[in-house]
């Protein structure tokens, strides 16, 4: 009896030896592979002086109209996400990506991450750079932010174009994030293996492997960085606020819709509810994933000269 017990003590003694070195391996490869891939990022777009801080836009095309685009919520490199949105966009619009503090190549910023503040950021890079008339397209929580902004700014926002943009009222917003365990992965190294063991998550886009890389390296430095994790402690705040707030009715309004999402309930009928005001509303259900514009760039471009030639 005691001799088997022994050998259940050593058992798992050598096991709990084995993790910890296994984790220890894990956490110091994470450290030297950030450390060797800050090397590796090569810029893009340009740095705009906002708040004291570095933003990063990129700008491409030369269109009469512009069109701003704005990521959704952990995009790690949004320049370089919405790259086949942006080469079908540039042949006939001015096309400027905007990376929020904490995305792409931006400064990461200890300012709270509230709707007002990431908002009033955003105009004040485009102030900078002289964009004061625009069409304003978001993706997935952008549609949380847009709904501040086109309130606020609404002699310079020509109109809104959601991609499968957030709602004030979907459900799963009251949840609490798991702020910690996103920390505790990203410190430890787990996350870097777990991606790593996970694929390639663009297999089969157009993507070649040189932005492939780029967006892999962008991603390890910007997850759970402090502007990001502090984002997502305001969700709840952000998405309450904004439930307060209608698009103007007067707005053009086109909003591109994950015809198979199964996460959120009702999440068509959720959209068709924030246009039934609209002068000028459409909702368009397209098939495919969150990130729409990977997969059907050309039908939301094409969708959206029709629908902009309609309004005018």
């Amino acid at each position: 009896m005691k001799k088997t017990l022994r050998i259940i003590l050593k058992s798992i003694g050598a096991l709990i030896i084995a993790i910890g070195l296994f984790l220890a391996i894990v956490f110091v490869v994470n450290i030297i592979s950030n450390k060797s891939e800050q090397g590796k990022i090569e810029p893009y777009g340009q740095l705009v002086p906002v708040d004291g801080k570095n933003m990063n836009v990129l700008i491409q095309g030369t269109g009469e109209e512009t069109v701003v685009l704005l990521p959704g919520h952990g995009t790690g490199a949004p320049a370089l996400d919405f790259k086949p949105l942006v080469d079908e966009l540039s042949s006939f619009y001015k096309v400027v990506v905007v990376e929020p503090f904490g995305y792409g190549l931006s400064d990461g910023t200890d300012k709270e991450r509230s709707t007002e503040n990431i908002v009033s950021e955003i105009h004040e890079a485009l102030h900078q750079l002289n964009i004061d008339r625009y069409m304003l397209m978001g993706h997935s929580i952008a549609g949380i932010y847009g709904l501040d902004y086109v309130n606020k700014y609404t002699d310079e926002v020509s109109a809104f174009i959601g991609i499968d943009s957030s709602v004030p009222t979907q459900g799963g917003m009251d949840d609490e994030s798991p702020i910690g365990t996103f920390k505790f992965l990203d410190k430890s190294g787990l996350m870097r293996l777990l991606k790593k063991l996970g694929g390639d998550p663009y297999a089969g886009l157009a993507f070649d492997d040189q932005i492939k890389e780029q967006m892999r390296m962008i991603s390890n430095k910007n997850y759970a960085n402090a502007a990001t994790m502090n984002e997502m402690k305001h969700f709840q705040t952000n998405f309450k606020a904004a439930q307060a707030l209608s698009f103007p009715k007067d707005l053009p309004l086109l909003l591109f819709v994950q015809a198979n999402n199964t996460e959120v309930e009702g999440w068509l009928p959720l959209h068709e509810e924030q246009i039934k005001n609209s002068v000028h509303g459409k909702v368009l259900a397209l098939e495919g994933g969150h990130y729409l514009h990977h997969t059907r760039s050309k039908e939301i471009v094409q969708n959206l000269r029709e629908f902009m030639g309609k309004v005018k």
